[in-house]
């Protein structure tokens, strides 16, 4: 397997984001803060990475919370995932909010999201009068019940 390489600028004091195992899709960045952040219940903030990428055509970085911020602290990201197109040069930035009851520090350095680089086709549209249908039809939102 070959590895798609990607131009990075880093003007962070952290590391480049990196796989935090052989199997990991989501790479962690992490916060680039000239100091520490308090999040208050409820409460959503933008917070920098330092991070600039140019990514290819045909792909798209999506940013996600972690799984162990949101268990352990109660803080996510909003717009999830967030979507960064291949096209945008500005500086990467992650939308975290405290839903816990308590406040919540990020310092200089934590990791605060994963980023996944995903392929995506665009489409055309193809006007018509009429589509297939299929055994589920209009069904959404819970139509198919508890099992």
């Amino acid at each position: 397997m070959q590895n798609l390489q990607v131009k990075i600028i880093n003007q962070s004091t952290n590391a480049l984001p990196e796989y935090a195992t052989l199997g990991s899709s989501g790479m962690d960045i992490r916060a680039f803060l000239p100091e520490s952040i308090h999040l208050k219940p409820l409460q959503r903030e933008l917070i920098p990475t330092g991070l600039f990428i140019e990514l290819p055509l045909g792909f798209e970085a999506q940013i996600r919370p972690r799984s162990g911020l949101a268990i352990k602290q109660g803080i996510t990201c909003l717009n999830s995932p967030g979507t960064i197109d291949a096209d945008y040069r500005g500086e990467i930035k992650v939308i975290l909010i405290n839903l816990s009851n308590e406040n919540v520090t990020i310092h200089n350095g934590e990791r605060i999201a994963q980023m996944v680089i995903q392929k995506v086709d665009q489409i055309e549209w193809l006007p018509v009068k009429i589509i297939n249908e299929t055994q589920r039809g209009d069904g959404g939102f819970g139509h198919t019940g508890k099992k």
